[in-house]
């Protein structure tokens, strides 16, 4: 009879940059998908051929703006990992929260109350996500930048000398 001990998963922490750009590339994908499979809501085609969108009348401010809404969660995803932590951690932040009422808007006049429900759900709940990873973003001590600073050699702290 064999008596194999159960193993343990190596569970290495992920690094805070990598978390924000996961979330804002499922926020993206979540973004687009609902738009996408709005088309398939009835009326939505016939309303776009006949020059409008919700409520707007189909033109190029209006083509522009809901670019420049999609780019904003694509341009976080590749900020997220190459901004430095103190602006990376101040756009995700800002961003994020300005996301919440744009979110929020696309609850209004809909129709297709479960569709849109659990849409503006997860995109919230990512959106959330975001907001607690950059507000806790971990900090580092004075003392082990200056000990580990590229100038200088690795010091290991010998404790209180």
């Amino acid at each position: 009879m064999s008596t194999r001990q159960p193993t343990t998963f190596d569970d290495q922490p992920v690094p805070v940059r990598a978390k924000l750009a996961a979330a804002w590339t499922s926020f993206m994908f979540l973004y687009a998908y609902v738009d996408i499979l709005n088309f398939f809501t009835p009326g939505t085609i016939q309303d776009i051929l006949n020059g409008k969108v919700f409520e707007f009348d189909l033109s190029q401010t209006f083509s522009t703006t809901a670019l420049a809404l999609m780019a904003v969660p694509i341009l976080m995803i590749v900020l997220s990992t190459t901004l430095p932590a103190r602006p990376n951690r101040l756009a995700n932040l800002i961003v994020a929260a300005l996301y919440v009422p744009v979110t929020a808007f696309n609850a209004l006049s809909e129709s297709w109350l479960f569709f849109y429900g659990l849409g503006i759900a997860l995109e919230l709940l990512l959106l959330a996500l975001i907001l607690r990873t950059a507000w806790t973003w971990p900090h580092t001590s004075r003392s082990a930048i200056i000990a580990t600073s590229p100038d200088r050699e690795t010091v290991p702290r010998l404790g209180n000398l």
